[in-house]
């Protein structure tokens, strides 16, 4: 499959050895070469203080340190090397509390288990080729999770808790989140 990723080095954290053997194959598949697969964000952390891979692949649910503290430490960390690092979060949970988690920590893109090929390719692809900028405020840094432009949008204020009328809302999320056979977008 060409996909232009041969050049692309993956960090892959996941505490099941089963799900790490299959996303190193769907990764090996796409041309990616460069792949190193631990079994927890602790030590994903560890190997990134003497390896820099172009992004990191994660499991939400992990011990001792998992996927969301994980992208905190990545982003937040004073002795973090690259808290630019694109991060996908990878996860059976896609609650709603689950999917705010994650993108509230900074996650760049989330993937659904079981893992589909063409959506965790997509996700690849979307965070090597199309990078969100970065936003940093008090609370939060990390990718911007506004996904679109919106031409409605008339002033400092985008969603309904802000001050304001709430016209230019950011792109959210809907009820449906629970359904895991749907593509979360965060």
């Amino acid at each position: 499959m060409g996909t232009g990723l041969e050049a692309v080095s993956v960090l892959l954290a996941d505490d099941n050895p089963h799900m790490r053997e299959i996303v190193s194959v769907l990764l090996s598949n796409y041309g990616i070469k460069q792949i190193r697969a631990v079994h927890d964000g602790a030590q994903a952390l560890s190997m990134l203080r003497a390896w820099q891979p172009d992004l990191a692949i994660v499991d939400f649910k992990m011990d001792p340190v998992d996927g969301v503290e994980f992208t905190r430490q990545v982003r937040n960390a004073p002795e973090s090397r690259n808290p630019y690092l694109p991060i996908i979060m990878m996860t059976g949970h896609s609650g709603r509390s689950r999917v705010y988690e994650a993108r509230d920590a900074g996650v760049t893109e989330f993937v659904v288990k079981p893992v589909n090929a063409r959506t965790l390719l997509d996700r690849i692809m979307a965070v090597i080729y199309r990078p969100r900028p970065f936003v940093r405020t008090n609370t939060y840094f990390g990718p911007d999770r506004r996904r679109r432009a919106d031409p409605n949008f008339s002033g400092p204020f985008r969603r309904i808790s802000d001050e304001g009328d709430g016209h230019g809302l950011a792109l959210g999320l809907d009820d449906s989140l629970s359904d895991a056979g749907r593509d979360i977008l965060i």
